[in-house]
């Protein structure tokens, strides 16, 4: 996890735009670099470095002998850049994974880096032989990217909005901020005065799609057919190999665990490979929760059976409340769901930065969206209506659940990992007839259990437990998350507010008060930046006015033991 920044063209001293790129200082608290780029004086990359490899060479931007006229400014993780230098006979200068890109860029240019690419990235590429800036980010949009570009040809980009809001220019109104599109690379061209101009926008990966790093991944060609066994096979086998690829670090790894199906096969998978791969030290995990909380009981269960060395933290409404507005900022978002979720996953993030030496942390996200597990998809009217949802949600994660799983860890300084959205784990489930991967027998994300069964990852009823929201598990069943937050803000907001709410707030008007209450934090933080969020994450097929899984009616928890 790392920070990256970038202008070109700014009209207003280097130095002063630079005290922006402090503002996401929290995502490389390891070192700094500030460098203007030689021959254009209103240019320059910025960057806060996570040191997780080649902690001698990795700082950035990132420059080689060979190609004297690249730089790039990247933060993520590229999990195959070794098969490619083994593939093309690449003479890497450094251990750093990322100066692939260099070496891919030189020999096929940006749309065969882009798709040769397995990991998640975001990433700024300057040619200034050929005058050209590229920017790419991966297909879910796991790494986050921003950007700026104003009509006379000023660009910012960075990691978080917040870097970028309190830009200078030379203009009237404060230019427009956007998130850059997940699965998209974008050409421009480079003046002689530094400004640029968009050459286009290219789509170069998309969910359904078969990775083109495929052709040259260590796990080759997986036996074909829909037979029932042939396909669990495969699902163990891709997912097995989505952890095993991520286990590429220099610092620790660890692994968020809420006792949920999908954190408990990460963690029950992560500690077979990284025992077969000898690990000298014990996986740890994590887990956070309120009293009589399902998700300490389930997750003490998980660590118990799997044998990780477990971490349980406790939270009380207090605490939970007073870390609102903290996350609202660091979120850069007012979604009512993402944010409650988001409170959580703040805190433990929180303590294991302060307790512990884990700094690369697994986690489950993307599988509900994946594997259609969320309580509503039991309302779908047909399989097609489930796997159209299934693939918009896919698409959206860049706005909700990766960028929760993103902020909250980054604001602490760790990196996330997140095998469940692997491109080829991804593009096969998705290849799936429909009917395969709707939930079946009153039970959700049913195929990917059933892949498990017999295995002896996790136990029965831990690989059969309903769904819970990582925001209802770490309460009480008899008091939710969401409750709690709405007693709180019920007397924070009055009633004649939320009457105006639309009048004061026209895009996505608030039609709670908990909803009023959010978006007046983000508002006094980000005033003007609504669009940032298009629309609110609620369930389909279903008269919900909460968005919690708790008020759905098909929703059961674990029972007490």
């Amino acid at each position: 996890m790392c920070g990256i920044w970038a202008l070109f063209g700014s009209d207003e001293c280097l130095s002063v735009q630079c005290l922006s790129a402090m503002k996401i200082g929290h995502r490389g608290p390891d070192a700094f670099r500030f460098e203007n780029v030689n021959g254009f004086t209103n240019c320059c990359f910025g960057f806060h470095r996570l040191a997780i490899v080649d902690q001698l060479y990795g700082m950035q931007p990132l420059r080689v002998k060979k190609f004297p006229y690249l730089w790039l400014c990247y933060n993520g993780e590229i999990y195959n850049y070794k098969q490619l230098q083994k593939q093309f006979g690449f003479d890497y200068q450094t251990l750093v994974d990322g100066e692939v890109i260099l070496h891919l860029y030189n020999r096929g240019g940006i749309e065969q880096t882009a798709s040769m690419l397995d990991g998640v990235f975001a990433f700024i590429l300057l040619d200034t032989a050929n005058r050209k800036v590229f920017l790419g980010r991966d297909t879910y949009g796991v790494r986050p990217l921003f950007r700026v570009l104003t009509d006379d040809g000023f660009l910012g980009v960075c990691s978080e909005a917040k870097g970028l809001v309190t830009l200078k220019h030379s203009m009237s109104f404060a230019p427009r901020v956007e998130p850059f599109l997940p699965g998209h690379y974008e050409v421009l061209d480079l003046k002689a005065n530094g400004k640029v101009g968009s050459v286009e926008l290219v789509k170069f990966h998309g969910p359904k799609d078969k990775p083109l790093h495929a052709d040259y991944d260590s796990l080759q060609n997986l036996p074909s057919g829909f037979d029932i066994e042939t396909v669990k096979s495969n699902i163990r086998l891709l997912f097995e190999n989505a952890v095993r690829k991520r286990l590429m670090s220099h610092r620790r790894i660890g692994c968020l665990l809420s006792g949920g199906l999908d954190s408990s096969l990460v963690a029950a998978v992560l500690i077979k490979l990284m025992k077969e791969a000898d690990f000298d030290y014990p996986l740890q995990t994590f887990a956070i929760g309120m009293e009589d909380s399902p998700d300490l009981l389930a997750a003490r269960k998980v660590a118990a059976h799997i044998g990780s060395e477990h971490h349980e933290v406790s939270f009380n409404s207090e605490e939970g409340i007073q870390a609102l507005e903290d996350v609202i900022i660091c979120l850069e978002t007012y979604d009512i769901t993402t944010i409650r979720a988001s409170v959580g996953m703040y805190l433990i993030s929180k303590y294991i930065r302060k307790n512990t030496d884990s700094v690369v942390i697994f986690s489950g996200e993307g599988s509900d969206e994946l594997t259609q597990g969320y309580i509503y998809f039991h309302k779908a009217p047909t399989p097609e209506d489930a796997v159209e949802e299934s693939e918009k949600l896919l698409k959206e994660l860049y706005l909700f659940d990766v960028l929760r799983a993103d902020r909250t860890t980054a604001a602490h300084g760790l990196e996330l990992r997140v095998p469940f959205l692997d491109h080829r784990f991804t593009s096969y489930y998705l290849s799936l007839p429909a009917e395969f991967r709707i939930p079946k027998n009153g039970i959700e994300k049913h195929l990917l259990r059933e892949a498990f069964q017999d295995t002896n990852l996790l136990p029965n009823e831990i690989l059969w437990r309903p769904k819970e929201a990582f925001s209802d598990g770490i309460t009480s069943v008899k008091k939710s998350w969401f409750s709690i937050l709405q007693d709180y803000i019920d007397l924070q907001v009055e009633d004649c507010l939320l009457e105006k709410a639309a009048e004061k707030f026209p895009f996505n008007p608030p039609r709670t008060k908990e909803g009023y209450y959010y978006r007046q934090i983000f508002e006094k933080h980000y005033p003007g930046r609504s669009d940032w969020l298009p629309h609110y994450w609620m369930p389909r097929w279903i008269k919900a006015t909460d968005p919690s899984a708790r008020t759905l009616q098909h929703y059961k928890s674990a029972p007490k033991e």
